[in-house]
């Protein structure tokens, strides 16, 4: 599915945003993340999204799950906005959706929410050139340290990886989907979606790769 360019011009991105708040998960420009939605307010959330534009925000909490009758926890203060590009409602009235990243955001402050969900006041002048260069840029490192950084990665975590099939993958397109789908823990998402531009990105993901392996099996849960 294409996307409609009216969407992503700069200036035609929406001020206040709903967001739906995930930790140990992020959406980077260019990349599609499948979601499974149940909860009431994020089905809400989805609802809003399909009548008006298809877009909502991603963003990991910085602090502890909400409890009910306390605060919600507070956000990190970058998120990125992305598109539903596929949706499909279940027998049991969830929704499967898969959202491509635009670009990414600075919060502002948090706006009056909706239907039990959050919004957020925020601004893409600080990522704008999401949108004209989703990939982030070029990689100046061999390719042969992503991929030998990963293959050791697997190993150590006995994931369940085809590497093969990541060898089609532009290396864009290659560190989006490792930094997004690999079971890193908050902080280490957090600074791969800060990453200022690919190299960036890529430098952080191998280091992250690399240690990883050495240290052997995360302890977080990284299922949603």
């Amino acid at each position: 599915m294409s996307i409609d360019p009216f969407i992503t011009r700069f200036e035609n991105l929406p001020e206040i945003l709903p967001v739906f708040p995930l930790s140990q998960v992020i959406l980077l420009p260019g990349g599609k993340l499948p979601l499974n939605v149940f909860e009431p307010r994020y089905l809400a959330l989805a609802c809003d999204s399909l009548a008006q534009g298809r877009l909502f925000g991603l963003i990991q909490p910085s602090g502890s799950g909400e409890t009910v009758g306390e605060a919600p926890p507070p956000l990190y203060t970058v998120g990125s906005i992305g598109r539903i590009i596929h949706f499909a409602e279940t027998d049991t009235r969830q929704f499967f959706i898969v959202v491509m990243g635009l670009c990414r955001f600075q919060v502002k402050g948090e706006a009056e929410g909706k239907d039990g969900y959050r919004r957020l006041s925020v601004d893409y002048a600080p990522f704008r050139e999401d949108l004209t260069t989703p990939g982030g840029g070029t990689v100046s490192a061999p390719r042969e340290r992503i991929t030998h950084a990963l293959q050791r990665f697997v190993e150590a975590h006995a994931l369940d990886i085809d590497l093969r099939a990541l060898d089609a993958l532009s290396t864009p397109s290659l560190v989006a989907t490792l930094s997004m789908a690999l079971p890193f823990e908050t902080p280490e998402k957090q600074a791969l979606l800060e990453a200022p531009t690919l190299e960036h990105r890529f430098n952080a993901l191998c280091a992250l790769m690399e240690m990883g392996a050495v240290g052997g099996p995360f302890s977080g849960d990284a299922t949603q």
